[in-house]
Parts: C-alpha cells; structure tokens; sequence
C-alpha cells in the first residue's frame, strides 16, 4: 500500500519480555495439555500480530517540516521548530520526533487530530562553526501496545548557521584601529563627557588613567568619553595576534560581541570581504554569518 511505504519497524526492547511471557505460555500448555492455556496463549500471540500494521499506520500519512532556526554560537543550545502535519483521516497517537543527524532531543506528541498538525521544538548542541544540513527528520511510534516501533524519515533541506565561539581578550583593540573624523586619541580632553571606564591597553597614554581607581587596589582602567565612544572601531582579520584561523575568528566574534555591547560603530575586515562601519541587530548578523562561512 502507497501509505506504507517508506516505513520500517523493529522490536522494542519490551519484545523479549513478550517472547518470552508467550513462551511460558506455550511450554504450560502443552506440558499439561491444557486447551484453555491454549487458548490463552493463541490470543495473545494474534493481539501481538493485529498490533503490527496498527503501529505501521499510526506513521503513515504523516509529514514534518523543519523551519529555519536562529544562529548560535559554537557549543550554544539550538532550537529549530519542527511542525507535523497529518495528513491522514485518523487521529495519530504517540509519536515520537528527532532529528538523528544532528543527535536533537526526542520530542513526544500526544496526538495529532486527522488533517491537523502538531508544533514542536528539537533543541541540540551547535557544532563547529559553519553551515550545516538539520538532516532527514524521524518519527517513531510503538503504539497501541509498545513492542514494535514503526518509523518514517522525512527529507529536509533546512541548514542552520553557527558562529564561532567568543574567546580571548575582551579588550577591543589599540585605539589606532579606531578613527574619530581622523581626530587622533591625544585630542581628547577633560572638557568630553565622561562616559565610564575600560580597561587599559598597554602602550596607550597615561592621561586618562584611572588613577583614583588604582589608589583603591583596583587594576588600570582607561576613562572613556564621548568623543571616544562616538568613532568607530575597524575589526581586522590580519591584525589578530594569534597563528591559528579559529582563534582569529573567535578573537573578532568576540570583540563584535563586545562593541555591540558597548554601542561602538564596527567594521569587519576578512581576506575578500569588507563590511563598513555600522550598529544594530542586522549588522551584528552580518558580521558574524561573515565569520561564520570563512573559509
């Protein structure tokens, strides 16, 4: 039948014990020659039997879409929305949904009315960096009686993105990668707004040491005024004191993160690809898909 294709079934880990219940079953009735032993044994085993292609069809009719999930960083917690649709004219009970690619949490749906669909969210770890394919998704169910599990794997084309793990030095960079209107740090002065402290960066000017700070125990500390927080900051991928592509990468992701923090219009420079200066949700996406798919 057209319904059952593409469906396969296995025992349950219930199975043995079912075996293994009829078999005792067996071996009293025929040691005693007991017909109603007999009896009880044969109705078993044909419930067993009528049960297979009950558990075959709670599958069949079914479909499920993977929708497109949000970004995470590598090792972050991934949700994608999943929605089951049955297709069939009969209510669908006990299913079970994964995503076995991605190694995605078994979500449990109760039931799915006939020509309704079900929502549900598979939540896994995000891998590497990159782009990645979610897989075929699987649904799985052993019901009426739990000792076959039918499955069907559905196709999706779904991809989701993930971007390189913060790490290093929260410290956005000297302040020769930051222009003001080409207005070089020793201009500012005491006449801009105070605008709260940052750590201080080895090689910069003692000025605006936070020196009060120091007097209480407290590390160097940088004061920051307005004047500075209004430039922009350039994010070079060449600039990074480090050897290794990844630690680059997860050097920038963290100072995007940092500068967004702090309202500080930022730039990304990669090998090939420039994005200008800017702020917001969208931009900070775009700066981090850049690092994301760097090859």
């Amino acid at each position: 039948m057209s319904l059952l294709r593409g469906l396969s079934a296995r025992p349950t880990g219930a199975f043995g014990s079912l075996l293994f219940v009829l078999f005792a079953m067996w071996y009293g009735a025929s040691s005693q020659n007991n017909a109603a032993a007999y009896l009880l044994f044969f109705a078993f085993a044909s419930v067993f039997v009528a049960s297979i292609p009950h558990t075959l069809f709670n599958v069949a009719g079914l479909t499920a879409t993977a929708e497109s999930p949000k970004p995470a960083f590598a090792g972050d917690e991934i949700a994608l929305p999943v929605e089951i649709l049955n297709e069939s004219r009969m209510a669908r009970r006990g299913l079970c949904v994964t995503a076995p690619a991605v190694r995605a949490d078994d979500q449990r749906v109760d039931e799915v009315a006939a020509g309704k669909g079900a929502r549900v969210m598979l939540r896994f770890r995000a891998p590497m960096r990159g782009e990645h394919p979610v897989g075929d998704l699987c649904l799985t169910s052993a019901y009426p009686l739990g000792f076959i599990r039918a499955a069907r794997h559905v196709d999706s084309a779904q991809r989701y993105l993930v971007y390189p793990k913060p790490a290093g030095t929260r410290t956005l960079p000297p302040e020769r990668a930051r222009t003001k209107e080409n207005r070089p740090h020793a201009e500012w002065d005491e006449g801009d707004d105070f605008a709260g402290v940052r750590a201080y960066v080895p090689g910069e000017s003692q000025r605006h040491i936070d020196w009060k700070a120091v007097a209480r125990g407290q590390p160097l500390m940088t004061k920051r005024y307005n004047a500075e927080l209004a430039g922009v900051l350039y994010f070079d991928f060449a600039s990074v004191p480090l050897n290794d592509t990844e630690g680059r990468l997860a050097q920038l992701a963290l100072w995007i993160v940092e500068a967004e923090r702090a309202r500080c219009s930022y730039g990304l420079r990669l090998p090939g690809t420039e994005i200008p200066p800017s702020l917001g949700t969208a931009h900070f996406h775009r700066c981090l898909r850049a690092l994301a798919l760097f090859q």
